[in-house]
């Protein structure tokens, strides 16, 4: 019984993932979005708490004014995913940025830079 519950949470976080994207694209006209992509939503065990993890397609870029922008429109976009999901009750949006992509292109750095050339036997 408790792995309908998870699979319920993955299924309802997958759909709001999509939802908020298509929100960003269409719907929201804060500038401060316009370069950002929404990566994952987590949802806790009771689905009142939707964890929304964000990240920007700048990897350097500033994420706050982003941050700002989302807690701005969290109302609108709980009202927008709770016509579109028909919940009972609509997931509280607490927003995060993402810096796995920043990281990832760091570490990738890092290990280009340690990587000898080979020798060739020619």
């Amino acid at each position: 019984m408790a792995g309908r519950g998870f699979a319920r949470q993955l299924r309802v976080g997958a759909q709001m993932t999509r939802l908020l994207s298509e929100l960003l694209q269409n719907e929201v006209k804060d500038p401060r979005l316009l370069d950002v992509r929404i990566n994952e939503v987590d949802l806790s065990g009771d689905l009142g708490v939707a964890r929304v993890y964000f990240s920007a397609l700048q990897p350097d870029a500033d994420m706050r004014p982003a941050l700002e922008a989302f807690e701005r429109a969290g109302g609108f976009l709980r009202s927008r995913l709770g016509q579109a999901l028909q919940l009972r009750r609509v997931p509280e949006l607490r927003f995060i940025a993402d810096h796995s992509v920043r990281k990832a292109m760091e570490l990738t750095a890092i290990i280009d830079s340690q990587r000898t050339p080979a020798k060739s036997t020619d």
